[in-house]
């Protein structure tokens, strides 16, 4: 659908966003500039076929080795990794995608159930889901109560309005007492903001003001109405954001510089499930293939391939 672009009135901002969260297809430059991104919500039988792989399918619980399904949860939310289509129904995104090419390998269907993101850990510890995949980082937190499964790399930028009129930059101390909304258990929440923070009062200036929400969609209608500075959140949402809407927002360069560590992402499973390993070699096989790549390729991701999967316990 059209959306206004003056983006004075919050009503305007919210369309603005529901285009955002909605569209079926992108053109033009993925996130980080390269080829267009066929985000077209198509399921993950369009990618190049997989066959289940016999080894990883000997790890799976007896009553899963001759079939029957799995239950993935996510926040559908987060575009272009886990989000509905047109239908406001469909689950589709990069996410999604990996779910069901790990259920192929593992000769299982996969349901994606839509869960909110502060939702999900306790829904996977408490085994009402089997696993997620929602570009979770896999810190010392959460390994306690999950096991990890390392699958791709991601970053994290600040998306601001426009011509970015207070040149913010993730690079300096311009985020200082600067209102930045994060999302709800991200990284960005509990670990980068208040690093950067801490950096801001030992130079003597304001902390930031993190503003805590529960989705990108909401942060997104905050900048739109200007009651935020900037949105600080997974690079692959600003990207998108940013490409869609390319009259309201900007994606800052560079991304956020991590003082330790890299940018790689896991699956969860509960603690000890017996699923991990099953799930593991799964991934290992289809990063063998080239369903894996033209996966991350159909959303514009393809730069955060990684060569092999970890098993975190």
């Amino acid at each position: 659908m059209r959306v206004a672009t003056k983006l004075a009135a919050v009503a305007s901002g919210a369309a603005l966003v529901m285009t955002i969260s909605a569209c079926g297809s992108v053109g033009g430059a993925d996130a980080s500039g390269g080829a267009s991104a066929a985000a077209d919500g198509a399921p993950a039988g369009s990618l190049p076929h997989v066959q289940p792989d016999p080894e990883a399918v000997k790890l799976l619980p007896a009553d899963l080795q001759k079939g029957g399904s799995i239950t993935m949860a996510a926040d559908l939310h987060y575009p272009p990794t886990s989000f509905l289509a047109e239908d406001n129904k469909t689950p589709i995104g990069y996410n999604v995608d990996i779910a069901h090419l790990l259920g192929e390998k593992l000769g299982l269907e996969v349901e994606v159930k839509n869960v909110t993101w502060d939702g999900v850990i306790p829904g996977i510890a408490s085994r009402r889901y089997d696993f997620t995949a929602t570009n979770m980082s896999p810190t010392p937190e959460r390994l306690k109560v999950l096991n990890m499964i390392t699958y791709w790399s991601a970053g994290s930028s600040l998306v601001v309005a426009k011509g970015n009129p207070l040149k913010l930059s993730l690079a300096d101390q311009s985020l200082c007492g600067k209102k930045i909304a994060v999302m709800t258990g991200s990284t960005q929440q509990e670990t980068y903001v208040p690093e950067i923070s801490k950096t801001c009062q030992t130079n003597g200036a304001e902390a930031v003001d993190a503003v805590v929400l529960p989705n990108v969609q909401g942060a997104l209608t905050q900048l739109a109405s200007k009651r935020i500075d900037g949105v600080f959140s997974d690079t692959s949402q600003m990207g998108w954001a940013a490409k869609q809407q390319p009259q309201a927002f900007e994606l800052v360069s560079p991304q956020y510089k991590k003082k330790e560590g890299d940018d790689i992402v896991a699956l969860g499973v509960a603690k000890d499930s017996p699923l991990a390993p099953a799930l593991h070699a799964a991934m290992q096989s289809l990063m063998a293939g080239p369903a894996y790549k033209a996966a991350l390729e159909k959303w514009g991701l393809g730069t955060g391939a990684i060569p092999t999967s970890e098993l975190l316990k």
